[in-house]
């Protein structure tokens, strides 16, 4: 190979390193765009920046929060867990529901981007280890998350799927989350800020779930089916199950998360659109699937 090849190769490897960083921080560019112009206030991003307008960008933290992102992925080559196309899929759903209630499963390098892409929102962490709490809230303080305690083990799986079944606490018509502590999947003993909002868009992408130690995701995707089903609001709630390559992910999600509210997959990322169990047949409400 001639050393113009070589060295061409090398710079393309080099690019490739930078490309999702960048485009990452094209995307939060483009929600700062997109949600000013759909404001019908006179603050613009420009005139935020701008010596007339040196106090809006302390109002809103929102704005502070997005211009940190950008710098952030812009300048850095750690790369958010999922890739392009998959943080896209929700992207799409936060432009239309933002301002919105977002929780989050798992405290991660993507963190910063979800609060900024979910402007003047509610967005939530929940985080298995205090430690890495402290190491990201280092250098992004505005995350708000909380650090949560799991009682399942990914070796349990197919245990907690036949307790499930045997257990009616853990029955569609009867579930319930805080203090349910009979049924095994039920996430119990979280901040009552977990319990007592109505959240409109949850992401599951944590806890650990590649070791037979590791907590797993049973009881967030189970909890997430109990929320989305005991929903008073309007409208569907969106789940986002990440890793959907794994076995217990896709099987868990395929019993309580239903392949019939299955509206797109793309990667490793599949998104639902659960309705209420108000908004279901009798039948359908004694079963989640």
């Amino acid at each position: 190979m001639k050393r113009e090849e070589i060295i061409k190769n090398r710079q393309f490897i080099a690019d490739k390193k930078w490309f999702l960083p960048i485009t990452v921080a094209g995307l939060i560019a483009g929600a700062i765009l997109i949600s000013s112009s759909m404001k019908t206030t006179d603050y613009s991003l420009l005139c935020s920046l701008s010596k007339s307008r040196s106090g809006t960008i302390n109002e809103f933290s929102t704005t502070v929060d997005q211009l940190k992102a950008i710098i952030h992925y812009a300048t850095s080559r750690i790369v958010p867990q999922q890739n392009f196309r998959e943080i896209s899929v929700t992207f799409d759903v936060l432009q239309k529901r933002s301002p919105c209630n977002f929780l989050v499963f798992g405290l991660g390098y993507d963190s910063l981007m979800w609060t900024s892409l979910n402007p003047g929102g509610n967005t939530l962490f929940l985080e298995e280890d205090p430690k890495w709490i402290q190491t990201v809230l280092k250098d992004a303080p505005s995350l708000r998350a909380h650090a949560v305690k799991y009682r399942t083990q990914l070796k349990q799986a197919n245990s907690l799927l036949a307790h499930y079944k045997s257990e009616p606490n853990c029955h569609p018509s009867k579930a319930y989350l805080r203090g349910n502590d009979k049924c095994k999947l039920a996430l119990t003993g979280f901040p009552d800020e977990f319990y007592d909002t109505e959240w409109d868009l949850i992401m599951i992408d944590a806890p650990r779930g590649y070791f037979p130690e590791a907590p797993g995701r049973m009881a967030a995707i189970y909890s997430a089916a109990v929320m989305a089903r005991n929903r008073k609001g309007s409208g569907a709630t969106h789940v986002f199950l990440h890793d959907v390559d794994r076995k217990v992910e896709k099987g868990f999600a395929r019993e309580f998360l239903c392949k019939k509210y299955l509206v797109k997959s793309v990667g490793r990322l599949w998104h639902f659109e659960i309705p209420p169990a108000a908004n279901l047949s009798s039948h359908a409400v004694h079963r989640f699937c």
